[in-house]
């Protein structure tokens, strides 16, 4: 059983939102040169080969950090997520960071509401209708119906919804695993599974993309392990709502790395998915 600490997992989601977004501006750059596929599949080499270094130095080495009863849903997680990873990428080449993040921010929201068919949380009607509110932010954001739509930014709804899930699953097998255990197998299964899609797309990188894609490796492990610890210490529904200022650190690093902008009707929308975010953070205060 994992303990609870919600001041420690809060700083650990702000933590992981930086991270993550240092790693959003990386990958948007190097999926802008090469194949999608190719720069993930790299990423998760040194992913596989950090969580096999760790395990290696603890006690009972990588046979204990492998040792679960949760197996199919430990690999579920891990494949789950590289298929987050990869069309959320994806949608960063042809969006921008700003856009795709802006429409990415619903996935608390999302996590509120499958909370209770996934843990057994509570939700009542005032945060359901905080979702509802917050879904009406994506629909102003997509502007689906309007000339300018572009079908492309379903895209990040569909990545909001697999990062969802992952979020929750790895909350669900912190019961029994340990973030060793989890960490070990997000790393080995994602690398299996991923070589076996990239090593069809590989392309020549030049030296200065080497650095970059070194610096990803680094924030991609650092980032999923801050992320596993902080589902390990604290409720999903306590630090949800934090995760939202990874939306103010990518679209900083958008505007001031790619010279993107901000549209007003990104921007009305995604002030209210934040909204309704913080509502459920308020809510759940209330109820505990």
């Amino acid at each position: 059983m994992s303990s609870t600490n919600t001041r420690l997992g809060i700083l650990l989601m702000v933590a992981t939102t930086f991270v993550f977004a240092v790693q959003d501006g990386i990958s948007r750059h190097l999926a802008g040169e090469y194949n999608v596929f190719m720069v993930t599949m790299i990423r998760y080499w040194f992913f596989a080969a950090f969580v096999i270094a760790i395990a290696s130095r603890k006690a009972g080495g990588v046979r204990a950090a492998a040792r679960t009863t949760q197996p199919l849903l430990q690999s579920f997680r891990a494949l789950l997520l590289i298929t987050e990873i990869c069309v959320l990428v994806f949608a960063f080449t042809r969006l921008g960071l700003v856009e795709s993040h802006a429409i990415f921010a619903g996935y608390p929201l999302l996590i509120a509401a499958l909370s209770g068919p996934v843990l057994g949380e509570t939700v009542g009607w005032k945060r359901w209708s905080a979702i509802a509110v917050g879904f009406v932010g994506i629909l102003i954001i997509l502007q689906p119906g309007v000339g300018v739509f572009k079908p492309l930014a379903v895209l990040p709804v569909l990545s909001a919804l697999m990062f969802a899930l992952y979020g929750l699953l790895t909350r669900y097998v912190a019961r029994k695993d340990s973030a060793a255990t989890s960490f070990f197998w997000t790393g080995t299964v994602g690398s299996v599974a991923m070589t076996l899609i990239g090593m069809w797309f590989w392309e020549p990188m030049s030296a200065g993309d080497w650095i970059w894609m070194a610096t990803l490796c680094v924030t991609g492990a650092l980032g999923h392990f801050l992320l596993i610890k902080c589902y390990e210490v604290a409720e999903a529904s306590a630090v949800q709502p934090f995760a939202y200022l990874q939306l103010v650190f990518a679209s900083a690093i958008g505007i001031m790395a790619f010279g993107e902008t901000v549209r007003l009707n990104v921007a009305i929308g995604a002030g209210i998915i934040v909204s309704a975010g913080l509502f459920t953070l308020w809510r759940e205060r209330q109820n505990a």
